[in-house]
C-alpha cells in the first residue's frame, strides 16, 4: 500500500492541533478565576464603563454578547466614569435594565461613578461601591463658549442664515436671548426630572428623597451608601463575590471579560502623544485640571484619540458630567 506523505502529515498536524486545544481548555477549566472568553463552566462576566461617556454601542455590545451566554450566569458592571452624554447613558441604563429581567447584574464602582455613571448604575441590581469612590453629581449641564466680544476686537463678523428662529441657538458669535435662556432651561429641567426618576425607580426611593439631593453635589461610597445610593462598601472582588452569591456558584467564581481590542499603529502613536503633552504639563506645574469636566488620566487611558475630540465634543451638547479632579491633588 503506497503512502502519501502530504496525507499524513495533514493527519499529523490535525491531531496535534487538537491535542494542543483540549490541553489548553482543560488548564483554563482548572486553573480558577480566568479572564479570557475561553473558560468554561459557570462564569461571571465583567464589563467596564471606563473614562468619559461617549458612545453606547460597544458597552451595549459587550453587555448582549454576555447575556445570550448560558454559561454567563450573572454579569458584573465595572464603572469608573464622570458621566458623559445624556443619550448613550440612557441607552446603556435601558439595556441593563433589560439584562436585569434574565440576569443579574451588579455594579461595582471604582474612583469614581458620578453623574451618567451613576445613572447607568440605577439599572442594576445591587451596587458596591469604594467608601472613598466618589458618587452623585446628579444633575445636567449645557455649556458653550461665546466670543462675540473677541470678534468684534478683531473686526470678524458672523453671517448667519437661518430656517427657524432658534436654528442658531448657542452659537458662539452672539449671547442668547432671554427666551432662548428659558427654552434650554426647561430641556434642562425635562432630562434632570428624568434622571431624578430613574433614580427613584432603580434605588426604591421616592422622587422628593432624590430631589433633595439632586442638585450636582458629590458623595463618597460612604455618605452615598448612607443615603441609600449604593448597597454595600467594598471592591472589584467583593462586587463578583456577590454576583456569584446571588446566582448560587459555589466556591470562586470562574470570570470572564470582554476580549482586548487591538491596538494599530496609529493609537500608539496617538497614545505616546498624548502622554508627552500630559507629561509636559505636569512638567510646567499646569494648573490645567478641569478638560470637559474629566480627568486628563481619564482621556488617554482608554481612547488616545479623545485628546484631541473632547476639547470640542461636548460644547454645546447636552452632558450628564461631573468635576472629577476636584479633590485630587495639583501635582
Amino acid at each position: 500500500m503506497k503512502r502519501h506523505p502530504i496525507l499524513i502529515g495533514i493527519v499529523v498536524i490535525g491531531a496535534f492541533l487538537v491535542v494542543f486545544f483540549l490541553s489548553v481548555l482543560l488548564v483554563m477549566h482548572t486553573s480558577g478565576g480566568v479572564n479570557t472568553v475561553f473558560s468554561m463552566g459557570d462564569r461571571i462576566a465583567v464589563v467596564k464603563v471606563k473614562g468619559v461617556i461617549k458612545e453606547s454601542k460597544p458597552i451595549i455590545d459587550q453587555l448582549l454578547r454576555f447575556m445570550k451566554d448560558g454559561s454567563v450566569k450573572a454579569i458584573v458592571l465595572r464603572i469608573d466614569s464622570p458621566g458623559g452624554g445624556v443619550g448613550p447613558s440612557q441607552e446603556i441604563y435601558e439595556e441593563v435594565r433589560k439584562i436585569g429581567d434574565k440576569k443579574k447584574v451588579v455594579v461595582s464602582m471604582g474612583s469614581v461613578a458620578a453623574s451618567g455613571g451613576y445613572y447607568i448604575a440605577c439599572a442594576a441590581d445591587k451596587i458596591v461601591a469604594n467608601p472613598g469612590t466618589i458618587i452623585g453629581s446628579i444633575g445636567v449641564i449645557i455649556e458653550f463658549a461665546n466670543v462675540e466680544e473677541l470678534v468684534k476686537k478683531i473686526g470678524f463678523k458672523s453671517v448667519i442664515i437661518k430656517s427657524g428662529e432658534y436654528k442658531d441657538v448657542m452659537s458662539p458669535f452672539r449671547s442668547v436671548t432671554e427666551q432662548e435662556e428659558r427654552m434650554l432651561q426647561e430641556v434642562i429641567d425635562n432630562v434632570h426630572n428624568q434622571f431624578i426618576e430613574a433614580i427613584a425607580e432603580g434605588r426604591n426611593l421616592t422622587k422628593e428623597e432624590v430631589t433633595a439631593i439632586a442638585d450636582g453635589r458629590i458623595f463618597s461610597g460612604e455618605q452615598a451608601k448612607a443615603l441609600g445610593l449604593v448597597d454595600s462598601l467594598g471592591n472589584l472582588q467583593d462586587a463578583i463575590s456577590m454576583a456569584a452569591k446571588m446566582v448560587g456558584i459555589k466556591g470562586e467564581p470562574k470570570v470572564v471579560y470582554p476580549p482586548k481590542k487591538k491596538l494599530s499603529i496609529l493609537d500608539f502613536i496617538l497614545r505616546g502623544t498624548v502622554k508627552a503633552i500630559i507629561d509636559y504639563l505636569k512638567g510646567e506645574g499646569s494648573q490645567f485640571n478641569y478638560l470637559s469636566g474629566v480627568t486628563m488620566e481619564n482621556l488617554t487611558q482608554e481612547d488616545p484619540h479623545c485628546f484631541f475630540t473632547c476639547l470640542s465634543s461636548s460644547i454645546g451638547k447636552f452632558r450628564f458630567a461631573t468635576y472629577s479632579n476636584i479633590i485630587r491633588p495639583v501635582q
